[in-house]
């Protein structure tokens, strides 16, 4: 599902304008299907499915089940096999759109190839390759990756289960800052769920952005060439792209009355718990940049998580948090100043 590759050479920053980040290169960057990008900006919305780009496997194909009816499958058939057309349905992480393969009718999250976070509950595919999951707390914010020129902070929402000694949580915004700038980037409270409705909050600098709702609609920034956020659909998905610094793919969506039924979560009327899938790919990283997700990029990362665990958990929570959306002051910060490297261990979590 995902590679590795050189990343590239790193640039200076412009004394015009500092719109390029200095990033010394890491050992390797995590990269996407190329074909499977393409798709999520190209795709278009359909009752039964979408026809792929050409870069795409072949039959390969996007349906939206909740968009329209909860139930609405793709029947893949194989004229050589001479079988039986096998019907493909979204997984229930993902009931309003998915990838089909076709033959076989294999259905993947838009947010399984990508990079970085992935659907539901905070879970990250780590720098190394490994998945885990940071739980946080609901209310607060944490860094997720703090480098010399980039930090992202997110910022989590939640339920609290008196059963348990944690909150359910997931990642409502994200405040990202590279030279003098800040990108907000977040889903609104919304208490009955439309996916026809856009339930996306964009600032640049304090202004909002507008986007017209249609898929392939494109912002670009006049203060920063090379920072551009693309709609991926109409209403509620957008790529954020500052080039040669990150490739960001965001997605809103809510807890279904299904998903609190089944694990509990406590959603209410007047509260779906919108929230974002999100996947991340970032070029050039220092061996120095840390936060939850930043740290697994590092050459001296040591994974110690019990990776062969069906929930291996990040600890440390306390050292992540930040005093606001684009606050840089986690204990962990590297933002705006070059510390001497350290090694990097991740403690198990119990």
């Amino acid at each position: 599902m995902i590679t590795s590759s050189s990343p590239p050479p790193p640039h200076p920053i412009s004394d015009e304008s500092r719109l390029k980040l200095t990033m010394a290169p890491r050992r390797a960057c995590v990269v996407v299907v190329a074909a499977l990008v393409a798709l999520l900006c190209a795709a278009a919305v359909s009752e039964a499915a979408d026809a792929p780009p050409p870069n795409l496997p072949p039959r390969s194909q996007v349906i939206h089940p909740g968009r329209y009816k909860r139930d609405q499958q793709l029947a893949c058939d194989d004229p050589k096999d001479k079988k039986k057309p096998c019907v493909a349905k979204c997984d229930k992480r993902c009931p309003n759109e998915c990838i089909v393969l076709c033959p076989g009718c294999k259905t993947y999250c838009m947010c399984d190839f990508y990079p970085g976070v992935s659907c539901g509950d905070p879970r990250f595919t780590g720098g190394d390759g490994n998945n885990f999951y940071f739980h946080g707390k609901k209310d607060q914010d944490f860094c997720i990756v703090s480098d010399a020129d980039l930090h992202i902070n997110a910022h989590f929402i939640g339920k609290s289960n008196p059963t348990m000694s944690r909150d359910f949580t997931w990642i409502q915004a994200l405040g990202i800052r590279f030279a003098d700038h800040r990108l907000y980037m977040g889903a609104k409270k919304t208490a009955k769920w439309n996916n026809d409705v856009d339930r996306l909050e964009l600032a640049f600098d304090g202004a909002p952005i507008d986007i017209p709702t249609e898929a392939g609609a494109v912002w670009e920034s006049t203060a920063v060439p090379g920072l551009t956020v693309t709609r991926t659909a109409s209403t509620n998905g957008i790529r954020v792209q500052l080039r040669e610094v990150f490739d960001i793919m965001a997605k809103v969506v809510p807890i279904t009355e299904e998903d609190s039924r089944i694990h509990n979560y406590g959603v209410t009327e007047d509260d779906s718990l919108a929230h974002f899938d999100l996947g991340f790919k970032f070029f050039s990283l220092t061996d120095n940049v840390h936060g939850v997700l930043g740290q697994t990029y590092r050459t001296d990362y040591v994974n110690k998580l019990s990776v062969s665990s069906k929930m291996p958990i990040m600890g440390g929570a306390p050292k992540f948090v930040s005093s606001d959306i684009f606050a840089t002051d986690c204990a962990v910060a590297r933002f705006g100043a070059h510390h001497a490297g350290i090694s990097m261990v991740t403690a198990r979590a119990y």
